[in-house]
């Protein structure tokens, strides 16, 4: 665990201190997000918080590979050094598009090259829980599975940074709870506490906490699509790569109080990107519906939607954080405890988070 939080801070710190440089960067070479209809923002803002974000990754994977314990396990060096090479190809295309406004297609292959080098290099989903019984995946449908699923956490991700600090704070919180869970289940069940997906998310939550002091409200900084895409592709892969380091035959155990857990690596990454992936949905039926094409920008997203229900900037970020906060510790703490008490606790929760945010609807005076 020391060397999990040292990895943690060694990210948080590095892109803190780069993302200044990058965003002095961004001013130099016009890379600024100018204000448009869809927009929350009143002034452009500089992006190239994804390249400090990557910088941020590239010296945490780059320590870590030195470390006495990370370092030993050449499976985790092996894979890391995987998502650490598609995370950059991913990042480059995002750098691209802030700079010059790349088409859909253009930012569609470079999702779909960076999925395809973590494939080749033995990233992928290898099984899949279902009720009574573990699927083990041929090749052709595990890469075909991989690639898609790394492909919507990219555009969730991308879709739901509209608010300043959204995504970081929900990525972050998302990426906490089930690095929770995969030490916590490696812990219980005795499996090798090393893996790709924990050292991945511990990672993306350095990244995020780094990045955040310079994007909250008022931001000073983007992370862009550059930054966005990263962080989808980082989750993708940190779930992805758990199925391939982990034996599900030692998950659930008959009669174990753990049972729960085998479907885990299935509920919690839904629970985690509920609202990006809620989003990414109602965007897709929503664009369908009016004629147009799924990739067209509109100002109906779920951050707009709580402006437009009265909710202040930081409010409103903060209400979507505490759902996402809700929904992804509380999917660890049920498969962790496997008690009614925790599903009691999370229903409850999540009461009071509809409580507060329809809140001021019910206050409306029209």
């Amino acid at each position: 665990m020391r060397e999990y939080i040292l990895i943690l801070l060694i990210a948080a710190g590095v892109t803190y201190l780069l993302a200044n440089l990058f965003r002095r960067l961004a001013f130099r070479h016009n890379a600024v997000a100018i204000v448009r209809d869809r927009d929350v923002h009143t002034r452009p803002i500089p992006y190239f918080g994804g390249a400090a974000m990557l910088a941020g990754v590239a010296c945490s994977f780059m320590v870590a590979s030195q470390l006495p314990w990370l370092g030993r396990f050449d499976l985790v060096e092996h894979d890391s050094r995987a998502v650490f090479i598609g995370s950059l190809v991913i990042c480059l295309v995002g750098i691209v598009d802030d700079m010059v406004d790349l088409n859909a297609l253009a930012k569609i292959a470079g999702q779909i090259l960076a999925a395809g080098i973590v494939v080749l290099n033995g990233v992928k989903v290898y099984w899949i829980p279902l009720p009574g019984t573990i699927v083990s995946l041929d090749d052709a449908t595990s890469i075909v599975l991989t690639v898609v699923l790394i492909f919507l956490c990219v555009n969730a991700i991308n879709l739901i940074d509209g608010l300043d600090g959204l995504a970081a704070g929900v990525v972050a919180i998302g990426s906490l709870a089930f690095f929770i869970y995969a030490y916590q289940l490696s812990y219980e069940q005795e499996l090798v506490r090393a893996t790709t997906g924990s050292l991945v998310t511990v990672v993306t939550v350095g990244v995020c906490l780094g990045f955040l002091p310079y994007n909250v409200h008022p931001a000073r900084m983007f992370m862009g699509d550059s930054g966005s895409m990263l962080l989808g592709f980082l989750m993708a892969t940190s779930v992805i790569s758990l199925t391939g380091q982990l034996d599900p035959s030692q998950i659930a155990v008959e009669g174990s109080g753990l049972a729960i857990n085998a479907y885990l690596p299935l509920i919690l990454p839904l629970a985690v990107m509920a609202l990006p992936l809620g989003d990414l949905i109602l965007a897709y039926v929503r664009r369908t519906i009016a004629g147009r094409l799924w990739f067209q920008a509109d100002k109906q997203h779920l951050h707009h939607r709580m402006l437009q229900l009265g909710h202040s900037h930081r409010r409103a970020v903060a209400l979507l954080w505490l759902w996402t906060a809700l929904l992804a510790f509380g999917a660890v703490l049920i498969g962790i405890t496997s008690s009614p008490w925790a599903v009691a606790a999370l229903v409850a929760g999540l009461a009071v988070a509809a409580w507060l945010t329809w809140k001021p609807v019910r206050h409306d005076p029209a």
